[in-house]
């Protein structure tokens, strides 16, 4: 990198992530004045007053503008959606790790201002005012999370829209809507004409503040005595002026164009999960192109206008949560996930020269955000998947891998059209979606190992002491591994159910009151129809549950079928005692589930069998129910960190797992239970029906020997191009040795750079709390193929 960019790129790193009252505080007083107004105008009125009154920044030698904050790392908050305790921001100020800086005038304007006009009234109160008994126990049981009890719906990519057409262009599309409105016929044609207005209103907004930066920027040129900062931040003030009003010419005016809309989208709500440019190298590549020919670009400036992009997306930590998640959240990373490869519309390889631009901007700048990936078809070169392996083995977790294949099979096996599923791909972690045609929203994850725990107890909650599941019966008198495994289907029935139906009232909660207009701008189909995103405006609607610890539930289940009703050297009873003391007294039980049980991740069918088994019934249980915006639920199954929450409410378990530890993660095996070599652990994953998820994460560690030269090189592409051909959706791997984990534990300050993969996010290792860096030691360490 340059000079500049390496200033810039310091700068980031070194500034203190604070919590900005800014936003909360705008958008308090706005409320205050706020009268009559339909939900959608309201909230595209809010977004312009913020955007007519926040701070703007420009910082010395910057080439893309615009900040979340009044400056660098400075975080707003989101007061209409979940209101911080004074509780929450000591937590935040205060904590060992993943601190957000509260100033005392912050404190004041929370105490005096905020909270008293928010409490009660954010929609996080309004969630759990609505949700019935049965909710609340499950989720304070820990069978469920709830997304949306925190943040607005997220998972959304951007499209190619911003590339062809203007704000103005698309204000013209919604005054064309506006009059093809049949007032006479159509009883939605009053909501739909208020939603096209406040698209107009939101479109305005934007355009509003590009011009203040634009402003800015002129002011400051006209200022400054160094002829080359001048005429750069004379460029910037062209480029303000023109996008996001009109459709970018330049890559330097693409970037930007993008920097503002998402600015916007994650201004006028928290949409926390991965708002991102999506398939970057193919948006930009039309400009990369121009600019060479016609001498304006080269290939070192366009580099350095992307490393530039890179800061602005590590200058915006996530929005801190609240309650309990505020103390135990443990990651800055927003989840913006920059898309390289995969196909073209026509079906065509889409690897191009930027794509490997690309990859040398995450190679040269190590940076946790924004998070990679590429997506590999058979079509690939071996040469792009070849640069990308290069970097996964040195170590910082960055790219992870995806069977660009698998991910159009998923989107058309849900319904999308073959272009828009060629033009889909990753956000998040893993999840699949078609990108700008798509709102795909996760709504939590679900703790499978709890739910056997439940049907193990009847039931029972053992932690809690309460009833919180059916009546299945007492295992004890279970007379073969098939009626085990129907009560627990049973129960898994049941949670659902009551998971769904808590969604339906969020959906329509968000629908009602918390529309987007100006994401609603930016998908397709939202326009025509004069609908918003959060209410079935897109073309697609998907409502997805996280299912966690497959992994975990299988090896419990392996467990129980192969020693209470195969083998028969153990009963029931024996088992049940011993999980309940947490083998306390029963160690040569626990060494015999851990160690004479078949594991899942080994290729061995006697668990694989029973993880094929649990995937379909899972399957069965949640894909294709409804939902309230015209589109249908799916499953996909990633962790990020929860499975160091769940497996702290979940006690132990027939694998031998002992209480309160972590889970499985992703599609991963038990930790440690993998010992047949990263090839059996492929096979093992593979036999989950990868078409019929819309994503799930393999986590791999291998030991840094193991991937060295050419010859370690090739293994480990290899590795992946066998893991695709046998229809697995995402690989991704830590290269680093347990014990330079266990030294970074020791002395942190020597390995402050560490950078891990967490789960489908990379982050410094000695930030993340000790249960998750026990966790992620604990990974089986591949020495061989």
């Amino acid at each position: 990198m340059n000079e500049r960019v390496a200033r810039l790129r310091q700068e980031s790193l070194a500034a203190a992530p604070r919590l900005s009252l800014e936003r909360a505080h705008l958008v308090t007083e706005f409320d205050r004045q706020a009268r009559g107004w339909s939900a959608p105008v309201y909230r595209a009125r809010l977004l312009q007053y913020i955007l007519e009154h926040k701070q703007l920044f420009i910082g010395p030698g910057e080439l893309i503008v615009g900040e979340r904050g009044p400056a660098p790392k400075a975080v707003p908050s989101f007061p209409e959606l979940c209101c911080h305790s004074m509780q929450d921001l000591t937590v935040l100020d205060t904590r060992e790790k993943i601190s957000y800086k509260v100033d005392d005038e912050g404190r004041r304007i929370q105490q005096d201002e905020i909270i008293p006009a928010w409490n009660g009234r954010s929609m996080r109160d309004r969630i759990f005012a609505l949700m019935e008994p049965a909710w609340k126990d499950a989720y304070e049981a820990g069978v469920f999370t709830e997304f949306m009890e925190q943040r607005a719906p997220g998972h959304t990519v951007l499209g190619d829209v911003i590339y062809h057409k203007g704000l103005l262009e698309l204000k013209a599309e919604v005054a064309e809507a506006i009059a093809r409105l049949d007032f006479l016929n159509d009883p939605q044609a009053t909501a739909r004409r208020e939603e096209l207005q406040a698209m107009a209103i939101a479109a305005d907004a934007m355009m509003g503040y590009a011009e203040r930066n634009a402003a800015l920027a002129r002011s400051m040129g006209n200022a400054e005595q160094d002829p080359v900062r001048k005429a750069e931040l004379l460029r910037i003030a062209e480029v303000c002026s023109w996008v996001p009003a009109q459709a970018p010419r330049t890559f330097q005016e693409a970037l930007q164009a993008y920097w503002f809309v998402h600015l916007g989208v994650v201004t006028e709500l928290n949409t926390w999960d991965s708002f991102c440019p999506g398939r970057l190298d193919q948006h930009l590549e039309p400009f990369y192109v121009k600019g060479l020919a016609d001498g304006t670009l080269t290939r070192e400036s366009a580099m350095e206008l992307l490393e530039c992009f890179w800061v602005k997306f590590n200058n915006q930590p996530a929005p801190p949560k609240v309650g309990v998640t505020a103390a135990e959240s443990g990651t800055y990373t927003d989840f913006a996930n920059i898309n390289m490869g995969g196909l073209r519309p026509d079906g065509s390889d889409g690897v191009n020269d930027v794509s490997y631009l690309l990859l040398d901007v995450i190679d040269d700048m190590h940076l946790l955000q924004p998070s990679s990936n590429i997506q590999l078809s058979r079509k690939s070169p071996d040469r792009f998947l070849r640069r990308a392996a290069e970097i996964i083995r040195e170590g910082w977790g960055q790219p992870s891998v995806f069977n660009a294949d698998m991910v159009v099979e998923e989107l058309l096996r849900q319904g999308k059209s073959v272009v828009d599923a060629r033009m889909g791909g990753i956000s998040g972690c893993v999840e699949t979606g078609a990108f700008g045609r798509e709102a795909y929203i996760l709504t939590g994850y679900l703790n499978l190992p709890k739910i056997l725990e439940v049907t193990l107890h009847d039931g029972l909650d053992p932690r809690i002491a309460k009833v919180i599941g059916l009546h299945t019966g007492d295992p004890r008198t279970f007379v073969g591994y098939d009626e085990l495994f129907e009560a627990f289907k049973a129960q898994l029935h049941h949670f659902v159910d009551i998971k769904v139906r808590g969604n339906n009232v969020i959906e329509r909660l968000y629908a009602e009151q918390m529309p987007a207009p100006f994401l609603s701008l930016f998908v397709e189909d939202c326009i025509a129809r004069g609908r918003d995103y959060n209410d079935g405006g897109p073309r697609y609607n998907s409502t997805y549950i996280q299912v966690t610890a497959p992994g975990s539930c299988t090896d419990s289940l392996s467990a129980l079928k192969a020693h209470v009703f195969d083998q028969k050297d153990l009963t029931m009873d024996e088992v049940l005692a011993s999980i309940d003391a947490d083998f306390v007294d029963h160690e040569r039980t626990r060494l015999l589930l851990w160690n004479r049980s078949p594991k899942y991740g080994n290729d061995d069918p006697a668990a694989d069998d029973i993880v094929a088994q649990l995937f379909d019934v899972v399957f069965d249980a949640i894909d294709g129910r409804p939902n309230t915006k015209g589109g249908t639920y799916h499953v996909n199954y990633l962790s990020t960190t929860v499975h160091v929450y769940f497996g702290s409410v979940t006690g132990a378990m027939p694998d031998g797992r002992r209480a309160w530890q972590p889970l499985s993660d992703g599609i991963s095996p038990v930790q440690g239970a993998d010992r047949q070599g990263p090839t059996a652990v492929i096979q093992s994953a593979a036999r989950m029906d990868h078409v019929r998820t819309g994503g799930t994460l393999l986590n791999q560690k291998f030991s840094p020997s193991l991937v060295e030269g050419d010859v370690g090189l090739g293994a480990l592409t290899h590795l992946i191009r066998s893991y695709f051909k046998l229809d697995g959706h995402h690989i991704q791997f830590n290269v680093v040795t347990a014990a330079t984990l266990r030294a970074a534990q020791a002395e942190p300050d020597k390995y402050r750079d560490l950078i891990v993969r967490v789960a489908g996010y990379s982050d410094y290792f000695c930030d993340l709390t000790p249960g998750l860096q026990e966790e992620i030691i604990a990974r089986t360490e591949q020495q061989s193929f």
